[in-house]
């Protein structure tokens, strides 16, 4: 058996049981403690009662009268020491240990205190004592030898009462063991599975916060849109500006809510309760997506070859919805006034291909819409997590061509 115990625990001393610092008894610590202390007193006045008797049988009369008073003081004080055992086991076995050598009363406390250190301490100390109280039982069986047993027979019973208490030392030193070792594996797999329960929440709110990003990138361009045709057409009759004007606002306003919600995703504190989070948009909220384009200003043709569009999965019409939304943003950002084509096409089994087309701008940008870069890297790590393929450039014929194929497995 290993004298190490817990390594991980950096609080409790090499091979032992306990605190490095010891720790206040508890009430069963109290109640073990007064129990062994009474029992070791118990054997002293019984023993000194036998050497004080005028039976020749009893061994404890043999030898000189001042050794049985000796023996008396010595017996009292090893039991008073037994309430030290829990602070100072070892310095208290080495304290006592001269005591095996002759002393009859302190017999009880002597075993007590080698229990001790034999479930306290590193295993080798407590082996050592072990062997030192064996080594012992030699002079004290010449010094207080027992009349009615002869010499291997007293040695037989000293060495059977030593392996009682080494054997049960041993088994209460390895059910601690254990204990202790299953009670730290209970707090590893907690702390586990509250860094699991963390790491989740910050995947979640990193998710949601994409995801807010690219709407608000999308209010935000159709904000732009309108800001710069009121900018370049001052002369606009009045009846388009207020209808420029109402877009702005309630492009601003959603643009605004949507900040809010990203800010409040990405405060929330890990372990408190995430506000529901709102419908993710899916395959069918394109129209809706094309329409919003259109009363921008971007002239938009959809071709829908989608065989069976009330089947796509949702994580999948997410990610088509997403690809469709951040090519239009695109488009509005680097291509103002171009004609945008948007094919859906497909069917379980075949998957679910997305293409963006526009012309290629000629000369520089109407409108100049400050972006990130980044979202064409966030379209590709959406394609790849979901296991599709993403290509997008300059083709051709010129024209510029995001193309995406989502995997759509066939029904079972």
């Amino acid at each position: 058996m290993s004298s190490a115990v817990v390594p991980d625990h950096p609080w409790l001393l090499p091979g032992s049981l306990v605190p490095a610092r010891a720790a206040r008894r508890t009430p069963r610590d109290w109640f073990v403690d007064g129990l062994l202390f009474l029992l070791a007193l118990g054997w002293v006045l019984l023993a000194h009662d036998d050497a004080m008797s005028d039976n020749p049988d009893f061994a404890l009369n043999i030898g000189p009268a001042w050794l049985a008073e000796a023996d008396l003081f010595v017996g009292l004080l090893a039991s008073g020491a037994l309430w030290l055992r829990r602070r100072w086991p070892v310095g208290l076995a080495v304290a006592v240990a001269p005591l095996a050598l002759f002393s009859v009363t302190a017999g009880v406390a002597l075993l007590v205190v080698l229990f001790t250190v034999l479930v306290h301490r590193p295993l080798p100390v407590g082996l050592a004592l072990v062997g030192w109280h064996l080594l012992s039982a030699l002079p004290f069986t010449v010094l207080r030898p027992d009349p009615a047993l002869p010499f291997w027979a007293a040695m037989a019973w000293i060495v059977l009462f030593t392996g009682i208490v080494v054997a049960w030392a041993m088994f209460v030193r390895a059910r601690r063991q254990l204990v202790l070792s299953l009670r730290d594996r209970a707090e590893r797999a907690e702390a586990e599975q509250q860094l699991r329960l963390d790491q989740a929440r910050h995947l979640e709110r990193s998710r949601i916060a994409r995801e807010m990003h690219d709407v608000l990138a999308h209010r935000i361009s159709l904000l732009s849109l309108h800001a710069g045709a009121l900018e370049f057409r001052p002369d606009a009759p009045p009846a388009e500006v207020a209808r420029a004007a109402g877009v702005i606002r309630a492009s601003a306003h959603a643009a605004l809510q949507d900040l809010r919600e990203v800010i409040g995703v990405l405060r929330a504190e890990a372990g408190s309760e995430a506000t529901p989070e709102r419908p993710q948009p899916t395959l069918a909220d394109v129209p809706a997506l094309v329409a919003e384009s259109r009363d921008a200003g971007v002239r938009v043709s959809v071709v829908d070859e989608i065989t069976e569009p009330a089947e796509v999965p949702a994580a999948t019409g997410r990610s088509a919805y997403r690809i469709v939304q951040e090519a239009l943003t695109n488009a509005r950002k680097h291509a103002p006034g171009a004609a945008v084509t948007v094919r859906l096409a497909g069917g379980p089994g075949d998957g679910l291909a997305v293409q963006v087309s526009n012309p290629w701008p000629v000369g520089g940008p109407g409108t100049s819409i400050p972006g990130t870069g980044t979202g064409l890297v966030g379209v590709a790590e959406r394609v790849t997590l979901a296991g599709g393929r993403l290509d997008h450039g300059r083709a051709a014929d010129g024209d510029f061509r995001l193309t995406a194929w989502l995997p759509w497995a066939a029904a079972a």
